[in-house]
């Protein structure tokens, strides 16, 4: 399949462009600001699908909201309608606009007569024609300052620079660039087209938010770092917007250090802490140290040994049971501690020890649910 991109140098294009680049059936074409639109006709002769992504929304007069805008998706549709009459290949034009296209400004109006085209050669020609009348869209890739507000406030605060909120609870509608390129390619690929009742396909999810919401919860992935407590950034829209804002780190940023604990036995260390799921983090011991020495109610923990080799010693509390395990680098076991059972762990090993540790809570000094107890 050969696909032609308007408006590769574009935030959306640049994301979709990665995404065709992967697959090995699929044959690119670019067509930016640079390129002549006379050179439209015949570069749509050589193709089997056009992403319509080119536009303008920040000109330097607004007469060119018509020609980036109208003018330029008449001339694909124009080409695409000559191509139907001499040769009956409907090449389908996928077109991205703009929810401003609703509105009565000059880019509203020049966006508004850009989709009028294509519906014209769909009617006229039977062109297959996908409108998206997008909300505001936000990924890697987007340029602050200039579009997009998520854009501006995940590459200022990875900056310490600080953002602009004139209103705080304005509404805002968003949707991913990943899941805006994962239905432009299903349509590529030859999905049913999913039109609302005004004609227009949609992306799915699109979050409902507000400025000062978005602005906090990305305030919150910084502070993240020194915390050690990261949101829920799993899924839905916290997941999206983390990608986001991690994408906008700068490289001397990549790397963050975090506190280290060393005693006569070796090294802690916290990595993570979650609100829901306990806490990440690893130790260290040096030949014939050892650690833990303890039981727990309710708590639970989960060890990895990824260097060296490890004893385990178990006690329970109540009936004086004992359990002995050894495990190593080598193994990759996982050995978890049960409440009631008090237990330690040295190493046996000839060099220093390094252990994985999961605990199913945050460690809270105030209610530790730890007690020592020497086996």
């Amino acid at each position: 399949m050969r696909v032609l991109v308007t408006g590769s140098g574009g935030f959306i294009a640049k994301n979709l462009l990665l995404v065709l680049a992967e697959r090995a059936d699929v044959e690119l074409l670019r067509f930016d600001r640079r390129d002549d639109a006379a050179r439209l006709p015949e570069l749509m002769r050589e193709v089997d699908f056009v992403f319509h992504l080119a536009g303008v929304n920040r000109p330097k007069a607004a007469s060119e909201f018509a020609s980036g805008n109208r003018d330029l998706t008449r001339a694909v549709c124009h080409a695409a309608r000559t191509i139907a009459e001499t040769s009956r290949r409907r090449i389908p034009i996928l077109l991205a606009s703009s929810i401003q296209a609703g509105g009565d400004t000059p880019y509203g109006r020049s966006k508004r007569a850009a989709e009028q085209a294509a519906f014209a050669v769909r009617q006229s020609h039977g062109v297959p024609v996908h409108v998206f009348r997008l909300p505001n869209v936000f990924g890697k890739w987007g340029r602050p300052d200039y579009n997009s507000v998520v854009a501006t406030f995940c590459s200022n605060i990875a900056r310490d620079l600080p953002i602009d909120i004139r209103d705080a609870d304005a509404a805002l509608s968003l949707v991913h660039v990943d899941d805006v390129i994962g239905r432009f390619i299903q349509l590529m690929d030859g999905a049913t087209p999913s039109e609302n009742a005004e004609g227009y396909e949609t992306v799915a999810p699109q979050y409902e938010t507000t400025v000062g919401a978005v602005a906090a919860l990305i305030r919150s992935f910084k502070a993240s770092r020194a915390t050690l407590t990261t949101e829920a950034v799993g899924s839905g829209f916290a997941r999206a917007l983390y990608a986001t804002y991690v994408s906008y780190l700068p490289p001397a940023s990549f790397a963050y250090a975090v506190p280290q604990h060393k005693d006569a036995r070796g090294a802690f260390v916290e990595m993570l802490k979650t609100r829901d799921s306990g806490q990440f983090s690893y130790f260290s011991a040096f030949p014939g140290a050892t650690r833990g020495g303890h039981y727990h109610h309710s708590k639970t923990e989960k060890f990895l040994v990824i260097k060296g080799r490890a004893r385990f010693k178990f006690r329970h509390m109540q009936t004086g049971e004992t359990c002995e395990l050894h495990t190593s680098g080598e193994t990759s076991e996982i050995v978890e501690t049960p409440p009631g059972w008090a237990h330690d762990i040295t190493n046996i090993g000839e060099c220093e020890m390094i252990v994985l540790l999961w605990a199913n809570e945050v460690f809270d000094r105030a209610r530790p649910d730890t007690y020592a107890f020497a086996l």
